[in-house]
């Protein structure tokens, strides 16, 4: 990354890894399930220099901080809160939206939640959608829900290639940045992963909502990727989606699972020309996303400098 920034939200701090900060366009990119916002290293550089893209560190991974309170914090009412109080740090009023599994439904609720729904430009799901696959779900649960220790970091390693082997990464090298992203010393020496066990509370915690009905209430422009063996989100979901939403715009990785990396040319190469329009289907203003709230600019008319 390129710059790192600490937000508080409550009694919580969240990192937000940051590429390209003095870019003209603003993205945020967040990560899946039990990942972080490094994952998006290389799609930060593939999508190139014109993009500064955000991407947090979901509480209890990564760089931010863990929760006392699972029940509260750990569940997508709260990570609504967290991604809303990062556009107004920011001073984003609309901003373009991918998002990885987990990310991506982050994205999606917030882009068919009234409040929120008109600060979402256009939004991309990285193999996921409004319908998963109970058992590809539950294998998530099961595996993300036990502890993980390992006493050597190259166990760890292994691990990781065995279980993401769905990431379609390509690369010793590539295959070493994620184990050293990931790892986490316990106190005995030994390793575990980065993220806080207790995330996978949130399959206990959250309030089950109808997602079908917040998939038909997006009204901004919508990408779906699919990794083409995904056990996750299935290709009749895919279907199902474009019935819903006619103008969807889908691309299929294959050699992927879930999910893809989006960590080479052929994988982002769509996501840029679909984030190259605008929501009426031009070129997007190069600082049209970056305009400070309204608040901010009223009290800057009034001569009140200084930052919101």
């Amino acid at each position: 990354m390129d710059a790192l920034e600490l937000v508080r939200v409550k009694e919580l701090e969240v990192a937000i890894r940051i590429w390209h900060p003095e870019a003209p366009r603003t993205l945020i990119a967040w990560h899946g399930l039990a990942r972080h916002g490094g994952d998006f290293e290389d799609f930060a550089r593939e999508l190139g220099p014109e993009w500064r893209i955000l991407a947090p560190d979901t509480p209890g991974r990564g760089l931010s901080g863990w929760s006392l309170s699972p029940s509260c914090h750990y569940i997508y009412s709260h990570y609504m809160t967290i991604a809303a109080a990062v556009m107004d740090h920011f001073g984003l009023e609309r901003v373009p939206w991918v998002g990885t599994s987990m990310g991506g439904l982050l994205g999606m609720l917030m882009a068919a939640e009234p409040a929120s729904a008109a600060r979402i430009e256009r939004l991309v799901l990285n193999d996921v959608g409004p319908e998963l696959a109970p058992e590809g779900l539950a294998e998530l649960a099961a595996y993300f829900g036990a502890p993980h220790r390992f006493l050597h970091f190259s166990e760890l390693e292994a691990e990781l290639r065995r279980h993401y082997a769905g990431f379609g990464i390509e690369g010793d090298d590539a295959w070493r940045r994620l184990a050293l992203g990931s790892a986490r010393r316990l106190p005995d020496g030994s390793w575990t992963y980065h993220f806080d066990p207790r995330i996978v509370e949130q399959f206990v915690h959250d309030t089950p909502r109808d997602t079908w009905a917040d998939w038909a209430a997006i009204r901004c422009p919508l990408m779906v990727v699919r990794g083409r063996q995904s056990p996750l989100l299935k290709a009749e979901s895919v279907t199902r989606m474009a019935e819903a939403q006619p103008e969807l715009v889908s691309h299929e990785v294959p050699g992927c699972g879930h999910a893809p990396m989006l960590d080479r040319h052929d994988q982002v190469a769509p996501i840029a020309a679909f984030l190259a329009k605008s929501s009426a289907g031009k070129p997007a203003p190069r600082s049209g996303d970056t305009r400070s709230p309204w608040w901010q600019r009223l009290l800057k008319r009034l001569g009140y400098a200084g930052r919101g």
